[in-house]
């Protein structure tokens, strides 16, 4: 099976504080979270290196989440059901109440090396 490498730059960070924290998911029924996803693969980095390289993954269909815990308590901080802190989607879907569907933020990955940019979004 044809594998690939996949760069997921995170762009328009706030702060270099915590961590980035985020998860590759082939399956549509565990995005954005990733909970039930035996296959799903997260990474944690520090936010002041928030490039990431996956590996030799099979070609395929994926989306990428990510949040920014800035406060390094992993998880995604909420006031009112609204995100204190950042995060991002694979494609940059524009986001509207609650997260976006995976078809939003899916894409195809075909070729030997992908590169996925991601822009992290602040509400609060």
């Amino acid at each position: 099976m044809p594998v690939a490498d996949l760069h997921v730059d995170i762009e328009k960070l706030r702060s270099a504080k915590g961590m980035i924290r985020v998860c590759l998911t082939a399956d549509p029924k565990n995005f954005p979270g990733c909970v039930d996803d035996t296959r799903a693969v997260t990474r944690s980095v520090r936010a002041d290196a928030p490039n990431i390289v996956f590996q030799a993954l099979p070609q395929g269909d994926y989306a990428v989440a990510v949040i920014h815990d800035e406060n390094g308590n992993k998880k995604l901080d909420t006031f009112a059901g609204i995100p204190r802190e950042g995060f991002g989607f694979s494609r940059n879907p524009a986001i509207g109440f609650g997260p976006p569907k995976f078809a939003a933020a899916r894409f195809t990955l075909t070729s030997d090396a992908a590169e996925q940019p991601i822009r992290m979004k602040y509400l609060l």
